[in-house]
């Protein structure tokens, strides 16, 4: 199939190259002579068969690009919020492919059927006021239908507030890695700011050491989340605009320099869980195999994968911006509470760095 498809380009390929030949031709035709070469009724027919041709292949590879790239979709989200994400993206995607699916077929079918003929005279109408309304109504109740919509989802998913008993977590973002921040025991972040960056006293994120609710703070390199559990996240950026993106959890939010933007969710499917799901042991299994190949024929990182959350960032931000990303560990609230107590809070670290 898919060697087929690259002969069908390759094809069309050589067509356009030849039709611009032609196009080229004429021209110096006309601008020697002063006169126009005027396209026969085989001329006229010719082309209306290769907009048919074209038709064919467009949807061909529409289907195919489905057919064979669906598997790597993201798959259901892991999210409270994803649902309805998903379900807005899904009714979007059908209004345009039904929608294109028309008016391209109408498109290349109207160029065949009104193509020029010697003797006949296009026939038009200056204006035509209820086919005017029927074509600008209909998109406008189905466009303002998708974005009332949109905005009723948006509304949802930004209403971030401190409802629920939050877990409160920073992702701080800086060229070109990740560290997340926790409350700690009182779940209140500690007052920071660049300008209190110390890496030679630890005080990697510039946490005010007088504020009392820092001294708790936990910093890590790797981001744990507890399932069921509403998360609000406040993002900071040390240099330029980073952009926190978790993909199977619908979730993205610039990171600014200068200020602190937000954004909540609910996870609602562990890591564990969603190991064991059938899409992600076959995604598993096809990456194992093509790295087991690399493997074979000498290429380093080539070692078993195995399916972990991932923290990404979605705006370039530099040379090694495809290297900025975050593991991320969704988990029961006992693990996570386990996990918690086994790291080292801000004063503990302080602590450790003094002579």
């Amino acid at each position: 199939m898919t060697a087929v498809l690259t002969i069908a380009v390759l094809v069309l390929v050589g067509i356009a190259v030849w039709q611009m030949t032609k196009i080229f031709e004429l021209s110096q035709v006309r601008a020697k002579s002063g006169n126009s070469e005027v396209a026969t009724d085989e001329d006229n027919r010719y082309n209306g068969y290769l907009m048919f041709v074209f038709l064919v292949f467009i949807y061909g590879i529409t289907i195919f690009s489905f057919w064979k790239y669906g598997k790597y979709l993201l798959p259901e989200a892991s999210s409270a919020h994803g649902a309805e994400y998903d379900s807005l993206l899904l009714w979007s995607f059908v209004i345009i492919f039904i929608v294109q699916f028309l008016t391209q077929a109408l498109l290349h079918y109207f160029a065949y059927k009104y193509r020029g003929k010697e003797g006949t005279k296009a026939l038009f109408f200056a204006d035509n006021n209820r086919l005017e309304f029927i074509w600008t109504i209909i998109p406008v109740i189905v466009l303002a239908g998708l974005i009332l919509w949109g905005l009723y989802t948006w509304t949802n998913i930004m209403d971030i507030n401190e409802e629920d008993d939050p877990l409160i977590v920073e992702l701080y973002a800086q060229q070109f890695n990740w560290t997340a921040r926790y409350g700690g025991a009182d779940n209140v972040l500690g007052d920071a700011n660049v300008r209190l960056i110390n890496i030679d006293r630890a005080n990697v994120l510039g946490l005010d050491e007088s504020d009392p609710n820092a001294s708790d703070d936990i910093i890590v390199k790797e981001l744990h989340l507890p399932v069921g559990r509403k998360v609000n996240f406040k993002f900071r950026s040390q240099d330029v605009l980073h952009s926190a993106y978790m993909p199977h959890f619908r979730a993205q939010m610039n990171c600014v320099p200068g200020m602190t933007t937000e954004f909540s969710f609910t996870p609602t499917v562990t890591t564990a869980e969603m190991r064991l799901r059938p899409e992600t042991v076959d995604k598993v299994k096809r990456t194992n195999a093509i790295r087991a190949e690399k493997a074979a024929m000498g290429e380093p990182n080539s070692d078993p994968w195995e399916f972990d959350y991932v923290l990404l960032c979605n705006k370039i931000c530099g040379k090694s911006h495809y290297n900025m990303q975050m593991k991320i560990i969704v988990e029961t609230e006992e693990e996570y509470q386990a996990w918690l107590e086994g790291q080292k809070t801000f004063n503990e670290t302080m602590a450790s760095m003094q002579p």
